[in-house]
């Protein structure tokens, strides 16, 4: 399968789903378009048999971040296991800067290789604004380091987020989507089962930061206001009668 969408390509290699970010002209900032494509992207894949996506990105920048011209209305909808429940591994790979928003999206995905001319940066203090989900990380690495790539933007070297255990392998610039592919490929022939089992497990035992659990209230109070329920709800008063409730989303 190979799909092509605004802002991404979508292409299935033995069971394993590579979702390229493809805005390459613009450092993959992502507008609403890419958040509606990779929102698409993660639910195609949820939903498929392949069992295990590679996220990577076109160009010498892994993303900008968001797109400051087109700002996207709800960025986490973008992201897996937030906006999207996938349930299944996800491996992130880097080749260049991961910027602001960038960073919060390699957060959420399970494992990250990374060529050793990639770096980490998140900005947004020195731009005097933030949606304040990549707290996040703090669950993941050190707290110091975290603490150091929020508050002071300098860019953390990928060597450092290597010790930190934010990347997985550090490879040359040409081998990291090989190595992806080894793992992913190894993965695809595992348990399903078993993995969905184990990556539940770590879901719940992760901490959740205070914008995350926001996130996720709000994705329910719009399943519930989005529901058949709702609009029958909102039918009976008009008509003056009985509702008739389904429970169907």
């Amino acid at each position: 399968m190979t799909v092509a969408a605004p802002r991404i390509d979508v292409r299935s290699i033995g069971r394993v789903r590579v979702i390229t970010l493809d805005r390459a002209t613009k450092r993959n900032a992502l507008d609403e378009a890419a958040v509606q494509a990779l929102e698409r992207a993660w639910r195609d894949f949820a939903s498929s048999d392949d069992r295990v996506a590679v996220l990577r990105a076109n160009g010498p920048v892994f993303t900008a971040g968001l797109d400051m011209k087109a700002a996207p209305a709800q960025f986490w909808r973008a992201i897996p296991e937030l906006g999207v429940p996938v349930g299944k591994p996800i491996i992130a790979v880097v080749d260049g800067p991961v910027i602001a928003a960038g960073v919060t999206l390699v957060t959420f995905c399970d494992l990250c290789i990374a060529t050793d001319r990639s770096t980490f940066v998140y900005p947004e203090a020195r731009m005097g604004n933030a949606a304040g989900l990549v707290a996040s990380i703090i669950a993941r690495i050190p707290h110091k380091i975290a603490m150091e790539l929020m508050l002071l933007g300098w860019p953390v070297s990928v060597q450092r987020a290597y010790e930190a255990g934010f990347v997985n392998r550090l490879c040359v610039p040409g081998e990291e989507m090989a190595v992806a592919m080894e793992m992913a490929h190894d993965m695809a022939d595992s348990s399903p089962t078993v993995m969905r089992f184990l990556k539940r497990m770590a879901q719940e035992t992760l901490a959740r930061s205070p914008v995350e659990a926001m996130v996720c209230t709000q994705m329910l109070a719009q399943d519930v206001a989005g529901s058949a329920d709702a609009a029958e709800g909102v039918a009976a008063r008009r008509e003056r009668r009985a509702a008739r409730f389904t429970g169907l989303s």
